[in-house]
């Protein structure tokens, strides 16, 4: 039979690839060098993830877990700029938990309906050549590429958002209890295990109305991984009220209520040490279930004493087969859960906080990586690379400049980098030629740059030179 309830999924994520932007020359009647007119390449499309109070389940997401947004276009001539990539809006439950796939880092927790999280950013469109000019390039001969998008793998949790959690041993009678008190119609039936997604009913008791959630049942070593309890026990993290249900009624040796409470408390305890989940503070109710049946009667009047002795926690003893004690126990959840909403804090708009980059911030850091060889870390040089045409010599001189105004060159230059030095800044590795700072604006056609012509043929020099100097006998001396 095929899931029909699915509260974790992986997610491959992937933001559209900017346009690239157009290098392209007004051509007119007796003018046909008018001058630059290529466009700017569109954006790509982000990947958006949205809270839809439409969607109780990842099961979408875990049959089709691959989304990607589309690509920007290029620009064009005549100063046209190319159109954005479409977005892809992901809907989610609400109460999902966005983690990043490698690092288990939390990047989002999506509670509330139209709460959003751009999953994977899409790339910036590359400038076109109109754009590029400058007084000292009056006409560029190249222009930007599109950023690619971002791309990642996020794990989504679905943590049920409601009021109340229905705890116990499979066959405890919360399925049962959940249908007797609200107008939810779960799955039930007389063998261990009969709920296997977490179900949700609203109760109203007087003017409080509040939601219901039976977590599968838990059985000894499910903090670890045993029976179905692992899976679900991350539903109950979100309630603020936990209650035991207790079968009055089993025929199994070895269970009473004491020890019934006892094994779930150690198993929530558990989690909560394992995943940081703070559920000592949340208050509990006990529900002795089935009195009914004259023996669990019999039992439930016999450890009720006992049990407020033991946790001093309010004890109801009901029948959700007769609806006996059921008005007192849902009375009695939401006088709790009023207390909770009045002692919450108050959610406020999410607020965006800009935080300027420190003046003395260079925006980017020189590391040594071996004899002559250096890598470049920062936003700006990365994004720069990426969108620089090395076919284009054009290009590349001015990828050359912009880094100079930055300081690298300058940085190079401070930690001892020779002439062919390897440098590596983000996913492209060059040689670094220090006679592009110091030279001059670029002088020839468009496309091309004077001074990697001529830097070109200085490397090629002291190349050579390396090569005889190593041939050279060592007791011989050079000329």
């Amino acid at each position: 039979m095929a899931a029909t309830f699915v509260d974790r999924a992986v997610l491959h994520v992937a933001g559209g690839n900017g346009g690239h932007g157009a290098s392209s020359v007004r051509r007119e009647k007796f003018k046909p060098l008018g001058g630059p007119d290529g466009g700017n390449g569109g954006n790509g499309g982000d990947v958006i993830l949205v809270v839809d109070a439409s969607v109780t389940t990842l099961l979408d997401l875990h049959h089709h877990p691959h989304r990607k947004a589309g690509n920007g276009t290029p620009g064009q001539g005549s100063m046209r700029d190319g159109a954005n990539g479409a977005d892809v809006v992901v809907p989610v439950p609400d109460g999902t938990v966005v983690r990043d796939n490698d690092t288990g880092e939390v990047l989002a927790d999506l509670v509330g309906i139209g709460s959003r999280y751009v999953a994977a950013r899409g790339g910036r469109g590359g400038l076109g050549n109109a754009a590029l000019a400058s007084p000292r390039r009056k006409a560029p001969g190249f222009a930007l590429l599109g950023e690619p998008g971002d791309g990642r793998d996020v794990v989504l949790e679905l943590k049920t958002v409601a009021d109340v959690a229905l705890v116990g041993f499979p066959n405890a009678g919360k399925s049962s209890l959940i249908a007797a008190v609200s107008a939810a119609k779960p799955k039930i039936a007389d063998y261990p295990f009969t709920t296997l997604v977490p179900n949700l009913g609203v109760v109203q008791a007087g003017e409080v109305v509040y939601t219901v959630a039976d977590v599968p049942g838990l059985v000894p070593g499910a903090s670890t991984g045993k029976g179905l309890g692992l899976e679900f026990l991350r539903h109950v993290e979100r309630c603020s009220v936990l209650v035991h249900v207790v079968d009055c009624a089993t025929y199994e040796t070895g269970r009473d209520p004491l020890s019934d409470i006892e094994t779930i408390e150690a198993e929530i305890s558990a989690y909560g040490v394992e995943t940081g989940a703070d559920l000592a503070d949340r208050p509990r109710l006990v529900v002795l279930n089935k009195v009914d049946v004259p023996d669990a009667r019999d039992l439930a009047a016999l450890v009720e004493s006992d049990l407020r002795e033991r946790w001093d926690w309010p004890v109801f003893s009901v029948s959700a087969a007769t609806h006996e004690g059921l008005r007192a126990l849902s009375f009695a959840m939401a006088e709790r859960v009023a207390a909770h909403r009045a002692t919450a804090p108050i959610l406020e708009a999410t607020r965006i906080v800009l935080r300027p980059t420190p003046v003395r911030d260079a925006g980017f850091s020189v590391e040594p990586a071996g004899e002559q060889a250096f890598v470049v870390h920062g936003d700006r040089p990365r994004r720069w690379v990426a969108q620089t045409d090395f076919s284009n010599d054009e290009a590349v001189g001015y990828l050359a400049d912009r880094l100079a105004r930055l300081g690298v060159e300058d940085a190079l230059a401070g930690l001892g980098a020779e002439a062919g030095a390897e440098v590596t800044i983000g996913d492209v590795t060059f040689d670094w030629v220090p006679t592009l700072r110091a030279s001059a604006s670029p002088v020839g056609e468009r496309g091309t740059d004077a001074r990697l012509e001529q830097s070109t043929r200085v490397r090629a020099i002291d190349r050579k030179a390396a090569r005889d100097a190593r041939r050279q006998p060592e007791d011989e001396e050079p000329e």
